[in-house]
């Protein structure tokens, strides 16, 4: 009887020790989950596919992210988190909870990179802007895939170049990315404003999405006032529909540009002359494509533009363009903003450009 109350007693005294122990575990990692560490700072963290718990235990751990990685395996066992953890790339501004860390693990919240492309700017202008963001994308690669027509087709772009179909916006990426990737993303953007555009297109004009893209790629170039526009877009409409030369400085600067090699921002009388497909003052239509990536604005302007009986604009010299229907009109406009404006710019010492 007494071996057999003394064995009980034992029992009891095994399973109370055994109860305050994994009751002292329990607080301590309790405990641990909510103690911040870390050196004021930030940590970037790459979760890989596939990892579980200890994996990602270990990972914070050798990141200096958490102090512990047996007692963070315990706290993601103990909640049963595992399932829920989540590949990627991380960022932790330091000190920090486990509980804070796995916790934005759990929610996706990932490290993100972004890059603002501004309208406007020519495909040898991206390029090594995208090269030079915070992606630190690789130009060469970038050039590579801009100009493989197998590539360019892939993406769905009715052309053999991305000229003009890389979509002037701010753009997110996390983890993962490549070249191909932000490409794909930025000509997928262009194509989904296209549609846009076209979805309610004045049925006045008659234009293939390379053409519309090739247009508003001349009207954002052409002005930097956005309510002007729709009134420059009716103008070049009226010309190609009377068989007129564009006659846009842009389009002449382009083609320099792809003769020389280089971009010159002056354009000489013999460039007015030079003939090549992109020199609208020595062929009549549009150019062969885009000489800019052009906006959503621009987009909308060229297939809903102005009522008008615009042929002629000169500029104001402040941004702004005077409208002209008839070249009389036009001479006018240019002997008052360009011959005598400039004329009184210099006789105040002002300089001309």
């Amino acid at each position: 009887m007494k071996r057999a109350l003394g064995l009980l007693l034992l029992a009891v005294l095994v399973g109370a020790g055994a109860a305050a122990a994994w009751w002292w575990r329990d607080r301590r990692i309790s405990e641990f989950a909510l103690t911040p560490v870390g050196a004021p700072g930030t940590k970037d963290v790459t979760i890989p596919p596939g990892s579980g718990p200890r994996r990602v235990a270990d990972v914070l751990a050798q990141a200096g992210v958490v102090a512990d990685a047996d007692l963070t395996y315990a706290w993601l066992r103990r909640e049963k988190l595992g399932p829920k953890l989540r590949a990627g790339e991380y960022e932790f501004s330091l000190p920090v909870t486990p509980e804070q860390a796995i916790q934005k693990i759990i929610a996706g919240q990932q490290k993100t990179y972004h890059v603002t492309v501004p309208e406007g700017l020519r495909l040898d202008e991206i390029l090594p802007l995208l090269a030079s963001s915070p992606l630190k994308l690789r130009l060469d690669r970038l050039e590579a895939l801009a100009a493989d027509p197998a590539f360019v087709r892939k993406l769905g772009v009715p052309a053999s170049r991305l000229e003009g179909f890389l979509f002037p916006d701010t753009y997110s990426f996390t983890h993962g990315y490549t070249e191909e990737s932000v490409l794909g993303k930025m000509v997928s953007r262009t194509l989904e404003e296209l549609r846009s555009a076209e979805a309610s297109k004045d049925p006045a004009v008659q234009l293939d999405g390379l053409q519309i893209v090739t247009l508003a790629s001349i009207v954002e170039k052409e002005t930097g006032a956005p309510e002007e526009r729709p009134r420059i877009a009716c103008l070049f409409l009226n010309r190609l529909r009377l068989g007129m030369p564009l006659q846009t400085d842009p389009t002449v600067l382009y083609a320099m540009m792809m003769i020389r090699g280089k971009f010159v921002k002056n354009i000489s009388r013999q460039d007015l002359v030079t003939p090549h497909p992109y020199n609208t003052y020595t062929v009549k239509g549009l150019p062969p494509g885009p000489i800019a990536s052009p906006g959503g604005a621009a987009l909308q302007a060229v297939t809903h533009p102005a009522t008008c009986s615009d042929l002629y604009f000169v500029s104001r010299n402040d941004g702004t363009h005077v409208f002209c229907p008839t070249l009389q009109c036009h001479n006018a406009a240019v002997k008052k903003w360009q011959v005598d404006y400039w004329s009184e710019q210099r006789r105040r010492g002002r300089p001309s450009h």
